[in-house]
């Protein structure tokens, strides 16, 4: 039944919301033949027809502002969608500007006359401890959630990043009774204080791709360093971060600390990034977008703003490298999340010696890769977010074949019903190509040939973005000599997507400006001020 449903689908409809064509695989198959393609293509699906029932309820939906969940002050509602079906999991409060400005409202006063930072920096710590422990019990709960309203596959939310949201909260947890200034010596009878105070009420808004991880990597750093935050979650997935924020409170958070506001860009997004009263922002999300946030930042009062944005990661394969453990590497690097991870190693330069067998070997993990309903036990890859997003992958797949590529794997959503795509692979793609220049944020790999060491650097460097690369190669000499080379934020070498929460992440050019996790992530939420006082008669300087 599964293969008869797959040539049905590769013989079908494909849906598009700005490219309305045929469906990208059948016109290859005009080229090569029909029945050695599709047989050439079948990908492991796991009944994705049926939608399992979610172990959970959806208890959260509406605003939480001053520590109460309280409806829209306009009185609206939006639907969150299953995109294993595209119906609706639930309404939420849609927020827009006034709720924004109720929610800074509130933050502003539990900053200005609240406890949270006049509270001891070992209390904080606590809360924060005790939130960890909350999430560590709550974790199936919040991992079925996300799943859920996202669409991964619920292993990689309950057993990866569930824990890393704990992991990360414990990490700022620890860090909230060690944040200090320094007694600088100043040239005359003079006591110089350099004192780190927090830069109070923090605006951030966090993407659809990694809900609670997102969470846990803006709110964590902001609440140790004792600021007041409001949070706008993505409109595609805001449940997690509503059931979150409930067991912060529930830890003790005093109520205005965190305020969270669900909502759209245009509306709920532009407010808090333009507010007067609003300290920083933080964003992370696409490029585009971030340059609107910079702008209404600066046109309103100079808000201090951190940006983690888009990426065309270089993910390079050097003809040392065991072409069996980097085939296996670059398909995580790319095809992890549904290939939706602003840090996909999403150009694969492969070096001309092994690249024949890096293909051949690539289709076949592409095509052993298990498509399916996320909470089915062993399912490596669910739907893709949305409709939206959906449509855009198959177009940037048709643009991939239109521009000369080669398919080698996929091509195609995956089944009849949702959001699920075939896990895709291009050879032969050549820089100038579309979907070797931006970011596709999908389950499509696009390998590229090079022939020595100069030239990679080279082309590797010849993008817009600088988020993040990855190497795989033997010789550490090559491996010093690419991880000095490459302009970009982070360079994983002979292993890839290791996000441990003291790890700096951020980007070069315009992959953003700051950094998430670790120490500089606190340094963002954090203003140095220097006291000088007259020191009279001092016994030493």
């Amino acid at each position: 039944m599964v293969g008869q449903r797959l040539v049905s689908s590769l013989l079908s409809r494909c849906l598009y919301a700005s490219h309305r064509t045929i469906n990208p695989l059948m016109r290859q198959e005009r080229k090569v033949g029909l029945a050695t393609r599709i047989s050439q293509r079948f990908i492991t699906l796991s009944a994705i027809e049926d939608p399992v029932t979610p172990p959970v309820q959806v208890n959260y939906t509406k605003l939480l502002i001053n520590g109460q969940f309280v409806d829209a002050a306009s009185g609206k509602i939006f639907p969150t969608l299953d995109p294993r079906t595209g119906e609706v999991i639930a309404h939420v409060a849609e927020g827009d500007a006034v709720d924004i400005g109720r929610a800074v409202k509130a933050a502003r006063k539990a900053f200005d006359e609240g406890p949270w930072p006049k509270m001891t920096a070992y209390e904080r710590s606590r809360i924060l401890f005790k939130f960890a422990d909350l999430i560590d019990e709550h974790n199936d709960e919040l991992a079925a959630l996300e799943s859920w309203d996202n669409g991964k596959p619920f292993e990689q939310s309950a057993k990866e990043e569930v824990p890393l949201l704990s992991r990360i909260i414990r990490y700022y947890a620890g860090w909230a009774d060690k944040i200090h200034g320094l007694i600088v010596p100043g040239d005359g009878a003079h006591h110089v204080q350099v004192l780190r105070e927090p830069i109070g009420v923090a605006g951030q808004i966090i993407p659809w791709n990694f809900p609670l991880v997102m969470f846990a990597w803006k709110v964590g750093p902001a609440l140790a360093c004792g600021n007041s935050v409001v949070l706008k979650s993505a409109e595609q997935t805001p449940l997690t971060a509503l059931y979150a924020a409930k067991l912060l409170h529930e830890a003790g958070l005093p109520d205005g600390v965190l305020n969270v506001v669900s909502g759209f860009g245009p509306t709920a997004g532009s407010a808090l990034a333009s507010h007067m009263e609003v300290d920083k922002i933080a964003f992370t999300g696409s490029t585009g977008t971030g340059k609107i946030i910079q702008e209404l930042a600066a046109k309103s009062n100079l808000k201090s703003v951190t940006l983690e944005l888009g990426g065309k990661s270089p993910f390079i394969v050097m003809d040392d490298a065991d072409v069996d453990q980097a085939v296996e590497l670059a398909h995580s690097a790319l095809f992890h999340n549904q290939g939706q991870c602003c840090c996909a190693g999403s150009r694969t330069f492969v070096h001309e010696r092994v690249y024949d067998e890096f293909v051949e070997k690539a289709k076949a993990r592409a095509l052993k890769r298990v498509v399916g309903d996320p909470f089915k036990q062993g399912v490596e890859q669910g739907p893709q977010i949305d409709e939206a997003q959906f449509s855009k992958i198959l177009g940037y797949i048709t643009s991939g074949i239109d521009s000369g590529a080669t398919l080698v794997a996929g091509g195609a959503r995956a089944g009849n019903n949702g959001f699920y795509i075939q896990p895709t692979v291009f050879s032969d793609v050549k820089d100038e190509m579309i979907i070797a220049q931006e970011e596709i944020f999908g389950p499509v790999q696009t390998i590229l040939k090079f022939k020595d060491l100069n030239e990679v650097i080279q082309r590797a460097n010849a993008s817009s973005y600088g988020l993040a690369a990855g190497v795989f190669t033997n010789n550490l000499n090559t491996a010093n000599t690419l991880m000095r080379a490459l302009r970009v934020g982070t360079v994983w070498i002979n292993c890839y997507n290791i996000f441990d929460a003291a790890i700096p992440f951020g980007g070069y050019k315009m992959s953003g400006i700051g950094r998430e996790k670790g120490l500089d992530s606190l340094n963002s939420y954090l203003q140095v001020k220097a006291v000088v006082t007259p020191l009279n008669c001092p016994s030493w300087l």
